[in-house]
């Protein structure tokens, strides 16, 4: 066993969702639920087969963010995973439905910060997601200040009400 840390590159204005699936039909499952919850959205998806022909299946609304998926699985070359590269919208708009997509397994991430994977390869060069490591560690704890700046922050985007 080999393991290894891969780090996902996506553009600086979107978000990445990693994930683990199992079916051939979850590509167009995850495209619809995109666009039916966020019809506004751009975005990419790649799903990696892990039988049968092994391709990476694709579906988006823009072939840029598709693209960036894409190279983003062949990179990680593991069986099963997809991979959505999310713009001009957030996971927290679609990531409830995305879990409950009858062929989605387990999500590994939905970020905006930088992402390492962390891979296992066997003998055969045939990988698995083991986990993530997203974003920076803790600093410290947020002070007063902080949970004003929190707050207020949650309320310019929309996210609380005033």
């Amino acid at each position: 066993m080999n393991l290894e840390i891969k780090r996902l590159t996506f553009p600086s204005d979107s978000n990445v969702i990693l994930g683990q699936a199992h079916f051939i039909k979850t590509i167009e499952d995850l495209y619809e639920i995109i666009i039916s919850i966020s019809p506004n959205a751009k975005f990419g998806i790649a799903f990696s087969e892990a039988s049968g022909d092994c391709l990476i299946r694709t579906e988006g609304n823009n072939n840029d963010l598709v693209n960036v998926a894409v190279k983003n699985l062949i990179e990680l070359s593991c069986g099963h995973s997809f991979i959505i590269i999310l713009s001009d919208a957030f996971p927290i708009n679609i990531l409830n439905a995305i879990k409950n997509c009858q062929e989605v397994a387990s999500i590994f991430c939905a970020t905006a910060n930088d992402v390492k994977v962390v891979i296992s390869y066997d003998e055969d060069g045939n990988g698995g997601i083991l986990g993530v490591i997203d974003g920076l560690k803790p600093k410290g704890v947020e002070d007063l200040d902080d949970k004003g700046k929190r707050k207020a922050f949650l309320r310019k985007i929309g996210y609380k009400l005033v």
